[in-house]
């Protein structure tokens, strides 16, 4: 899956890592059930609705995209400890090299498998360098337990901050 980046962006959403249907796209988020592209235009990240074929255009409005675990697996319960090893270390290299303004983590097990702690939704303490780090609520389709309007309630909340 390749990472959409570049230096002095406003966020990197991080999602936990890639599900068959992105692998196979090679695209971030490409389930077509997955709310993350809906939720990245309706929170007012982007002008218009962009398609998981059009992922390197974030980069023109600020964004940037990676994951915190490279292996595809069928669902996120599949992954291991060692799937995440080295990626507290690799984020923290992007956000000293890139100097994004924020990191937005899309679920909680996003952030919990590089660092090993058991977030809230919102803004973090922790820190790398002087980017902050926000964790949303996941976009998966398998998160139907929490409504569209609490999510979208989140990604308005991180885009509220950044300002």
């Amino acid at each position: 899956m390749p990472d959409v980046l570049a230096p002095d962006l406003n966020a990197i959403f991080c999602g936990i890592n890639p599900g068959r249907v992105s692998a196979a796209a090679a695209a971030h988020f490409a389930n077509p059930r997955n709310d993350f592209w809906r939720l990245l235009h309706e929170a007012g990240f982007t002008p218009r609705l962009l398609t998981p074929d059009e992922q390197f255009d974030v980069l023109r409005y600020g964004i940037g995209l990676t994951n915190a675990a490279a292996r595809t697996t069928k669902g996120s319960s599949d992954l291991r400890r060692a799937d995440f090893d080295g990626s507290a270390a690799r984020l923290e290299r992007i956000a000293l090299e890139l100097r994004p303004r924020a990191i937005g983590f899309v679920g909680k097990e996003a952030y919990r498998g590089p660092f090993g702690e058991r977030p809230e939704h919102g803004l973090q303490q922790r820190r790398l360098g002087a980017t902050l780090l926000f964790v949303l609520p996941s976009t998966s389709p398998a998160n139907a337990a929490v409504p569209y309007a609490e999510r979208l309630r989140w990604f308005r909340a991180f885009r509220t901050l950044l300002g």
